[in-house]
């Protein structure tokens, strides 16, 4: 008569870690497609999107758990968990380098390329209706320096147009780069000077950030102040200052093709 062995338990830990991480990939999803498409208000879907992290965290500890208990018995399920930290890991892996940019880079959510004199967004109604009411204080000095020290790189932009060839070239770069416009006046008037603002949207949860852009007329040239600022949260995690930078390299190279 043939026997058979016994096999070996499997560990509890690798399973529940596997079947917390399947869980949490999906939540995480969930949670993304929500506030992408406006189902839920920006604050629900990021309590979506933390207890997807919570999830993931709690996977990532039985992993543990089941590494500790297999060396020790010799229960099966190291298949189990190498794929649970695998998922947990494309889980975490945003929420993880956001948390190193907050670690990394100073409380900024709002850049501006004019420090002492930020432009200032539109107050019109368009303008007010596309930003649900919002208003923006002025930055104090503490914040500036931070700013300053943080990103060197975000400075004015000087080109050699005039203001309404400026102007062209702002809304063709801006189109280029996705942003929408929601309000605008030409140069012109008793200062000479121009206002664009525009909305663009965060690259994973796409909630809308306020950008405003200001062009002042100089001798032969114009300088253009790009200022940009975040709707939810005191950490941008360097997200406006990429957003300027990205936006002056765009409008350097259409300029290049004139």
């Amino acid at each position: 008569m043939r026997r058979h062995l016994p096999q070996e338990p499997v560990s509890q830990a690798a399973i529940w870690s596997r079947r917390l991480a399947v869980f949490a990939l999906p939540v995480a999803a969930i949670a993304v497609l929500l506030a992408r498409t406006g189902a839920v208000e920006p604050p629900a879907a990021l309590a979506v999107l933390g207890g997807a992290i919570v999830i993931a965290l709690g996977a990532v500890l039985l992993v543990v758990t089941a590494c500790v208990v297999i060396w020790r018995t010799g229960r099966r399920g190291l298949g189990a968990a190498i794929g649970a930290l695998v998922l947990a890991a494309a889980t975490l892996g945003y929420p993880a380098y956001l948390a190193f940019e907050a670690v990394r880079l100073p409380v900024l959510a709002d850049v501006s390329t004019d420090t002492v004199d930020p432009p200032g967004f539109s107050l019109s109604a368009a303008a007010m209706k596309a930003r649900a009411g919002l208003t923006r204080a002025g930055a104090s000095a503490e914040t500036r320096q931070q700013q300053r020290a943080a990103y060197p790189t975000v400075e004015p932009i000087v080109v050699d147009l005039d203001a309404d060839e400026a102007l062209a070239l702002v809304l063709k770069t801006a189109a280029v780069r996705g942003w929408g416009v929601i309000d605008q006046r030409p140069p012109g008037g008793r200062s000479g000077q121009g206002h664009v603002d525009f909305l663009d949207r965060t690259l994973v949860m796409g909630f809308f950030d306020d950008i405003t852009v200001r062009l002042r007329p100089l001798a032969g040239q114009t300088r253009i102040d790009v200022r940009a600022a975040s709707r939810y949260g005191r950490h941008d995690f360097g997200a406006n200052a990429r957003r300027i930078e990205q936006f002056a390299e765009e409008l350097q190279a259409q300029l290049d093709t004139r």
